[in-house]
């Protein structure tokens, strides 16, 4: 579904003696509204630790989405987009681990001084929310304006629904593999790593458990992948699209639910032998995380990983709970994305994480109609292609 690259939105010179440089920018102005593109400017006076890319390609995500209808509350106008690929064009004086003319994915903002991110889990940053949500730097300063009016930005520590990005050196990740395209690479900053690492690095999932995946969208499909990697079995996918439960079962599921047409919590036990080992319950709906709870063998773990809307609750059985049962939160997969991409790279290449299959690729200029195909279940995982 490519457009045209290049003829709606050229790429401009970043001469390394100018400051400000000109984007095209899809910009959220109003709740639920359009992204609609706008010519904008970049800040390019980097601070010490900051990295200029030019982006070649984006996932868009169902938190873009969420932003977008003010789900949750980033402030507007904001130029969205937090699974971006590109060649660094520029690096701040305290940049150490790349180099202009390096490929690299970008994924999420930490801080990098808390306990959590010094205790090796920046996904769990104390500042979690403003770096990835806050519409701006930690300061609360932005690179982004259309003349003299601020434009939120550094969304996940990158905004990449532009054709220029302004990250940081804790969230990009130098990809070495030039055979393998970056408009392929870019989901794996955010979705992909997600599920997988809830799989692979979060839960540690053994050989032979038995593990339910409540979504089929692309965090549930990277789980099912990483559940086969990990050698779990019964693997059962749950979802109500037909097409998605399919493909599960083609990627790793040895079966699959369809939750509109069959007793969903009857059939897990039926599957399972009475109750899962693992659920990871990735829809963010209330109800499902109930389901998951209940759907629980003794000493079972449930795993949140889908975002819910602002203030959401879901009912818990405390008695379940005396059986040792185990309900955790996991965000991004507990993933060093410096660590973790690569080694996804591996299994891609290995033929263990067929990842590619669940793209779809649109032209920049098509982000809403990726948008709508993302709501509606016709696309997995979108990937806009914004340069080259």
């Amino acid at each position: 579904m490519a457009a045209a690259e290049g003829s709606l939105f050229p790429q401009t010179d970043t001469g390394s003696g100018s400051s400000i440089i000109p984007v095209t920018a899809a910009v959220v102005r109003q709740k639920g509204g359009p992204f609609t593109f706008e010519d904008l400017t970049l800040d390019t006076v980097l601070r010490p630790d900051e990295v200029l890319v030019k982006v070649v390609a984006t996932g868009l995500c169902q938190t873009d989405i969420h932003v977008r209808d003010q789900a949750l509350p980033t402030p507007l106008p904001v130029v969205l987009g937090h699974e971006g690929a590109g060649i660094v064009e520029r690096v701040g004086d305290a940049v150490s681990t790349v180099t202009p003319g390096d490929r690299v994915v970008m994924s999420y903002q930490a801080c990098g001084h808390c306990t959590p991110c010094l205790s090796g889990k920046p996904a769990y940053c104390a500042l979690s929310f403003p770096a990835n949500f806050g519409g701006s730097r930690l300061d609360g300063t932005n690179a982004l304006h259309a003349g003299g009016e601020e434009i939120h930005g550094h969304f996940f520590g990158q905004s990449s629904f532009a054709t220029h990005a302004l990250a940081t050196e804790r969230n990009v990740v130098k990809v070495d593999d030039e055979d393998i395209p970056l408009e392929l690479l870019s989901p794996l900053g955010c979705g992909l790593q997600t599920g997988a690492g809830a799989v692979l690095n979060s839960l540690k999932i053994e050989a032979g458990a038995s593990v339910v995946i409540i979504g089929a969208g692309t965090v549930g499909l990277a789980a099912v992948m990483a559940a086969k990697i990990a050698g779990a079995s019964p693997v059962i996918a749950v979802d109500i699209v037909p097409e998605r439960l399919d493909l599960a079962r083609e990627l790793g599921a040895t079966h699959t639910v369809n939750a509109k047409e069959e007793d969903t919590a009857a059939r897990i036990a039926e599957l399972t032998g009475g109750g899962a080992d693992y659920v990871l319950e990735i829809t963010a709906r209330p109800e499902m995380l109930t389901l998951a709870v209940d759907a629980l063998a003794p000493l079972g773990t449930a795993a949140l990983i889908g975002g819910a809307p602002a203030g959401a609750h879901a009912p818990v059985n405390m008695n379940a709970l005396l059986g040792g049962r185990t309900v955790r939160g996991i965000a991004q997969g507990d993933s060093i994305p410096q660590l973790f991409i690569p080694q996804l790279i591996d299994l891609y290449r290995a033929g263990r994480f067929p990842f590619d299959r669940l793209i779809t690729f649109y032209g920049f200029d098509q982000i809403n109609e990726a948008a709508t195909d993302t709501r509606t279940g016709a696309a997995i995982k979108p990937v806009l292609r914004i340069g080259e």
